[in-house]
């Protein structure tokens, strides 16, 4: 018998023969509250090995901040956070939102807050990640973080142009990657002072540039924070911002996500 918690989930037909995970119950109750109405069986059951396969892998405990921007009914679902603090939305309005691929940029005025902040402390203990789609030409920044409006103000991104990645975490100078992009999961995680991991395009790379304590703004998605320029015009439909943690086995927890919602929504 479900706890009280979970008491909403009753009617909502929980596969008995599959045991979940108590934060994957939670933050489908929580989902289905903001939307009014319940998650297909297979959509749960994503959610589910999601969580569960984070937890197995040892990744889990390192995601302080995250939201899956698909799966659910409505945006206010696709909003609930996953884990840590809800985030703030600029801009963006229910036609935006597609439950197989989440939410569109527009380019120009819509971002997304996270409303986390690395702690100073974590200089060498980072990652910030998310899942893109629709990747077409220009310079546009998936994610980072701004102090005073420039490009050097910035010490984490993740960015593309026609044919090029960018990124940095915890450090200044931005590595360039002469490899055009696809979609799929872009994340960065450093551990060590000397360099840190970039993912993209299914693979790995080390990037060797000094670390530097982060600055204290919050990690936004579509955008730098409050940067007018350069914003994202695509999808994003997962982000995380947290502890060092291995982007290979979070990007095929992620892309394994995606496929599973994909083939559970109608």
């Amino acid at each position: 018998m479900l706890s009280p918690l979970y008491g909403q989930l009753s009617p909502l037909r929980i596969p008995t023969s599959i045991p979940f995970d108590e934060a994957a119950l939670a933050y489908i109750a929580a989902v289905e509250a903001a939307d009014g109405a319940a998650l297909e069986d297979g959509v749960k059951i994503a959610i589910n090995n999601f969580v569960k396969g984070c937890k197995s892998d040892g990744i889990w405990s390192a995601i302080k901040a995250s939201c899956i921007l698909a799966g659910a009914r409505t945006l206010s679902g696709a909003l609930v956070p996953l884990v840590g603090p809800p985030p703030t939305s600029a801009n963006f309005v229910s036609g935006d939102f597609d439950r197989k691929n989440g939410l569109k940029g527009n380019g120009s005025t819509k971002r997304l807050n996270s409303n986390y902040f690395i702690p100073t402390s974590n200089q060498n203990n980072a990652h910030a990640s998310c899942f893109a789609s629709g990747i077409t030409g220009g310079a546009k920044f998936l994610l980072g973080d701004e102090v005073a409006g420039s490009l050097a103000a910035t010490n984490i991104s993740v960015a593309f142009s026609t044919s090029q990645s960018f990124s940095r975490l915890n450090c200044i100078s931005q590595t360039t990657t002469t490899l055009a992009p696809t979609s799929g999961t872009f994340a960065v995680s450093r551990s060590a002072g000397p360099s840190f991991n970039f993912r993209r395009n299914g693979a790995s790379q080390l990037v060797s540039v000094n670390s530097v304590i982060p600055r204290q703004v919050a990690m936004s998605f579509f955008s730098r924070t409050n940067s007018p320029v350069s914003l994202f015009d695509g999808r994003i439909s997962f982000y995380s911002v947290g502890e060092n943690l291995s982007t290979a086995l979070l990007d095929t927890r992620v892309s394994n996500l995606m496929i599973a919602l994909a083939a559970a929504i109608p």
